[in-house]
């Protein structure tokens, strides 16, 4: 996603009758602040949620937005869709068309997904290098045995896009299901990993992401993150 940080004197002269070249006798004048704080160089920077005012006057007052939503079968992971329901239909908040989804789920995948209007947290926790565990709930159309958990463990092979996967947690709950711990989200991972074995994936949840979990969320349902859960990520 574009990165929507700008400069202070670029910011000016976008959201005001100043001009770059004017940011700097203002700035002397004490007549920016800057998340309530005067400015002090034209080169600061301004993020899409820095508060800005100028000569008391509210340029800029964006609130990050952080909402966790249980998604049903059946609803499309997108903010626009001419025959399905889409994750935002199901979201109520004021703001909720400017929130981008971090991390998708397929059409008949259920559980957990993101959705914010603040990029740099979801290029963040959608990094590999973030280690941000991401668990599943699967069931399988033919057994498990230890030899999966084995695999796992060592990563998988993909020809197509010539990589392997990174060591994945493979817990057995019964014959036919498990649990899935992840770090990472490739296209369509899940499937393509125990189709390793030839076993169709038949129903898929993901059940958290990192310390975010489901648990007392209804299906359909969505909620602000809690402070919390933030600082975990």
């Amino acid at each position: 996603m574009k990165s929507t940080t700008n400069r202070l004197d670029r910011f000016i002269s976008q959201n005001s009758p100043f001009s770059i070249s004017d940011t700097r006798l203002l700035i002397a004048q004490k007549r920016i602040l800057l998340d309530g704080h005067v400015a002090h160089s034209n080169q600061q920077k301004v993020t899409k949620f820095t508060y800005v005012e100028l000569d008391g006057n509210c340029l800029q007052d964006n609130n990050p937005l952080y909402i966790m939503l249980n998604k049903p079968k059946g609803v499309v992971s997108a903010t626009k869709d001419i025959k399905h329901s889409t994750v935002l239909d199901l979201i109520q908040h004021p703001q909720k068309n400017e929130l981008h989804i971090v991390g998708r789920l397929d059409f008949n995948t259920t559980g957990l997904v993101l959705l914010t209007n603040d990029g740099a947290w979801s290029r963040k926790i959608s990094l590999p290098e973030t280690k941000l565990a991401k668990v599943y709930e699967v069931t399988l159309s033919k057994p498990l045995t230890e030899e999966y958990v084995a695999v796992f463990r060592e990563g998988i092979y993909f020809g197509y896009e010539d990589i392997t996967t990174k060591p994945a947690c493979l817990e057995i709950l019964s014959e036919y299901t498990a649990r899935l711990s992840l770090v990472e989200g490739k296209y369509h991972q899940v499937k393509r990993m125990f189709g390793f074995f030839q076993n169709e994936v038949l129903e898929l949840h993901r059940a958290s992401v990192g310390n975010i979990s489901l648990e007392g969320l209804e299906e359909g349902h969505s909620r602000l993150l809690t402070k919390k859960e933030l600082m975990t990520c």
